[in-house]
C-alpha cells in the first residue's frame, strides 16, 4: 500500500462474507481506498449516462499507479469503457467505440472478475458483445456490489472537483 491511496473515510464493501478483490479483510480496509472511491463515483456516473464525467473519475485515479500493475490496468480499462460508451451514446461513433473497447478488453483481461466491487466479468462480456452489435449497450449499466447504482449529488461534486 502507498500512503497517497489511503483514505479511512471510504466505506467497506456492503457484504464482507465474500469481499471483492481489493478489500483486505484481515486489516479491515481497502488496499487502495482512493481507487475504491474513484470507482464508486465513476460507476454511478456511468450508470447515469454521464460517460465523460465517469471517464474523468477513472482517469484521475489511474495516475496514482505505475505501469504493469493490476490497479493501473483496471483503471485504464475503465477509462476506455467510459470513453467508448461516450463515443457510442453521445456521438453515434461506433467505429470509435469499437477501437476503445478493443483496448479496454486488453487492459481488463487480467483483472479479477470482482475487482473493488465491480463486476468486471460482466463488463468484458458486454463490451465483447458490443463489438459485434452495439445494441448490447442500450440500457446497460455497470454492476457495483451486486447493484446498478445511479449518480448522487456527491458523485457530481467529486467529478467537478477533479477539474480544479
Amino acid at each position: 500500500m502507498t500512503e497517497h491511496t489511503t483514505d479511512p473515510s471510504v466505506e467497506p464493501p456492503p457484504d464482507r462474507t465474500e469481499p471483492p478483490t481489493g478489500w483486505l479483510a484481515s486489516e479491515d480496509r481497502w488496499k487502495h481506498a482512493t481507487l475504491r472511491r474513484a470507482t464508486v463515483h465513476g460507476v454511478r456516473l456511468f450508470n447515469d449516462g454521464a460517460y465523460h464525467e465517469s471517464h474523468d473519475c477513472f482517469e484521475d485515479e489511474w495516475y496514482n499507479y505505475g505501469r504493469g500493475r493490476t490497479e493501473s490496468a483496471f483503471l485504464h480499462g475503465m477509462v476506455q469503457v467510459a470513453a467508448g460508451a461516450y463515443k457510442h451514446h453521445d456521438f453515434e461513433n461506433d467505429d470509435g467505440m469499437r477501437s476503445l473497447f478493443r483496448t479496454a478488453l486488453q487492459y481488463l483481461r487480467g483483472t479479477p472478475n470482482d475487482y473493488y466491487g465491480v463486476d468486471v466479468l460482466d463488463i468484458r462480456t458486454t463490451v465483447t458483445n458490443a463489438l459485434e452489435d452495439p445494441a448490447h449497450l442500450e440500457g446497460w449499466q455497470i454492476r457495483l456490489d451486486g447493484e446498478h447504482p445511479l449518480a448522487r449529488p456527491i458523485d457530481w461534486e467529486y467529478a467537478e472537483g477533479l477539474e480544479e
